[in-house]
Formats: structure tokens, C-alpha cells, sequence
């Protein structure tokens, strides 16, 4: 069967490898339909691992499939079933585990498509255990988008700065995957969603997913036109993922006593901060790492509803992944780039 290996850096091939055995005991065989790409995609395709890998790795860390079969002793999952797969191999049995903490176990074995082979293959055999079946309502291209896009979303604004309704929120990269899903599941929760993009053709694209305002960084400095939308108070929280680029207008753009989450740093991994800001505006700072298996399911209800949906930059199949690499890194996308399996 096919499968999309990474070869060298920068160097991607479609490789024929062995069709995974039936499945063992606890397992599930999925055909995987849809890997969406993501800047993790981008940097192990740069050679930025940050541990060590063993080449040919095929890639994909985000994904969603149909159940073929499965291994003794599975239970709520039968043939045909759409899935969405959690990207991370997590233990299943240490604390974090046990209490649905699951970006948080304790012996992870990596990512897929980054540390460990990805979905962007035929089919694979998965721990029946980090699949997570998609309610009646919810496509492949919607299941391929939950795990990392929607899922970290979910736990970005909801477990981690407890966004609720009636607040205001700053969204950096409204164009982006999570950017896109942001805007709108800030919005599905009742609160004003302020987002930044990068060009003005994004900006009636960011508009119509629900942003009351939406700021070109190009053009203006995004921290001074908050201030100025907020009556110089600033919003309660600021949903950040680019880094060294926009962290010190995050931090002014915060209310006193506003939230910060972030979950990456696309532009540097390195800031300064002004910590008499921080203890005296009683700012609040997270930081935060994919998702809980529990928020796809709760991200595939709310697209279940028709109130949300994955914004689709492009779709490609094996032949256009190079194309879409590069075209992920030049951030010339409006939401997810979609790799079909199918």
C-alpha cells in the first residue's frame, strides 16, 4: 500500500510499504480518508525534530478514518465507523491517562508523523482506545480537522483560560487552521471575537466565520487598534500562537487581570516580558500542548450542530504535498490545507 515518507529534509516520496497485519488485542485497523497538515508537518519536513527520528518516517499527525476491524476485546467501535485519531501515543494507564488528562501522560512515545510514522498512509493498526468516533452529522474532512485544529481550541479556550460568554477575545492569525476554528467557537460561546490577518483579502473571509472586528498587522500596530476597541481596558483574553513576533502586543492587548494561552511560537521561540506588567496588571499566562481525547468528542458535537465547520484552504493528494508545504510555510492559506486518502 502507499504511504507519504519523509526521506531526507525537505525531501518527501510516496513509498510502498507492507499492509499492516489484522489487529492484536486492543486494537482497531483504520483506513485512513483525511490527513489535515499543520505546522508540525512543516517543521519535521524542515529537519526540526526535537528528538530523535529514524528516516523513512511517514508523515501526518492529523487525521480521520474508517474502521475496518477490530482486535479482541474492543468495545464501541465496529466496521465502517468514522474516527477521528488522537495524534499523540500516550500510555493509557498512568495518572494523566486515568483522569482523561491525555496531553498530559506521563510516558508518551511521541507524536505521530513527527516522532512516530504519521496517518498519511493506506491504512494502520491504532489503540482502539485513542479513536475517537464521530457523531452522526460529521464528515471525514470534519473528523480530519478535530484532533489537532478544533481539538486544541477546545482546550485552549475552554480548560485553559475558561473563556466565557459575554467576553472579549483577541485572536492572532484568524487565516490560520486554529485561528479560523477559534474565531468561530469564540463566537459559538456568545463572546466578541477581535482577530488579526495578514492581508486584506482575509479580512471579509475572517468576518463571515463570525470576527466583529478584524485588524490587519500589516498595517497597523493590532495592539494600538485594541486598545482603541476596548476603551484602552484591553480584552480578556488573547489567543496566541505566534510568538516572539506578537507576545509583547499580547501582553498590552490584555485587560487587567486578562488571560494569555498559547500553544505556539511560529515566529520564535525565544521573548522578553516586562514582569512589573505582569504582577501588577494581574495578567494570567498558559501555556498549552494539543488536547484531552474529550475535546474532539465536545469539538464534533458543536460541528455536529452545523454552527461550526473546518474552514478549507485547499485539498491535495499525494503528488501536491511539496506544494502545500511550501505553501504553509509562506502562510499564504485560509485555513486547513486538506490531504485526501480516499
Amino acid at each position: 500500500m502507499r504511504a507519504l515518507q519523509l526521506v531526507a529534509d525537505r525531501r518527501i516520496e510516496v513509498a510502498d510499504i507492507a499492509p499492516p497485519p489484522p489487529p492484536a488485542p486492543g486494537e482497531a485497523t483504520v483506513a485512513i480518508r483525511a490527513v489535515a497538515l499543520n505546522h508540525i508537518d512543516v517543521w519535521g519536513w524542515r529537519g526540526m525534530a526535537f528528538a530523535k527520528r529514524k528516516m523513512p518516517l511517514t508523515i501526518g499527525a492529523e487525521a480521520s478514518g474508517v474502521v475496518e476491524s477490530v482486535g479482541d476485546g474492543v468495545t464501541g467501535l465496529k466496521p465502517g465507523q468514522l474516527v477521528a485519531i488522537y495524534g499523540a501515543r500516550t500510555c493509557g494507564h498512568c495518572r494523566a491517562c486515568r483522569e482523561g488528562r491525555d496531553n498530559l501522560c506521563e510516558n508518551v512515545a511521541g507524536v505521530h508523523g513527527f516522532h512516530l510514522d504519521g496517518f498519511a498512509q493506506e491504512r494502520m493498526n491504532l489503540p482502539a482506545r485513542l479513536l475517537v468516533p464521530a457523531p452522526a452529522g460529521v464528515d471525514e474532512v470534519a473528523a480530519a480537522v478535530t484532533p489537532i485544529t478544533f481539538g486544541t481550541v477546545e482546550h485552549m479556550l475552554f480548560d485553559n483560560a475558561k473563556l466565557e460568554a459575554g467576553e472579549t477575545v483577541l485572536v492572532h492569525a484568524g487565516g490560520s487552521g486554529i485561528g479560523s476554528a477559534a474565531i468561530q467557537l469564540a463566537k459559538l460561546a456568545g463572546c466578541t471575537v477581535i482577530t488579526t490577518v495578514g492581508s486584506n483579502d482575509k479580512i471579509d473571509k475572517a468576518k463571515a466565520l463570525g470576527a466583529d472586528h478584524v485588524i490587519n498587522y500589516r498595517e497597523d500596530r493590532f495592539e494600538g487598534v485594541v486598545r482603541k476597541l476596548t476603551a484602552k481596558k484591553g480584552v480578556d483574553v488573547v489567543f496566541e500562537h505566534v510568538g516572539a513576533d506578537t507576545w509583547a502586543g499580547s501582553m498590552l492587548s490584555l485587560k487587567r487581570g486578562g488571560r494569555l494561552v498559547t500553544c505556539g511560537s511560529t515566529s520564535g521561540v525565544s521573548t522578553t516580558m516586562n514582569l512589573m506588567q505582569l504582577f501588577q496588571q494581574q495578567l494570567k499566562i498558559f501555556g498549552s500542548f494539543g488536547c484531552r481525547m474529550q475535546n474532539m468528542a465536545d469539538a464534533m458535537a458543536k460541528m455536529a450542530t452545523g454552527k461550526v465547520h473546518p474552514v478549507i484552504d485547499t485539498e491535495t493528494r499525494f503528488d501536491g504535498i511539496d506544494a502545500a508545504l511550501r505553501r504553509m510555510e509562506g502562510r499564504d492559506v485560509f485555513g486547513k490545507i486538506l490531504l485526501r486518502l480516499d
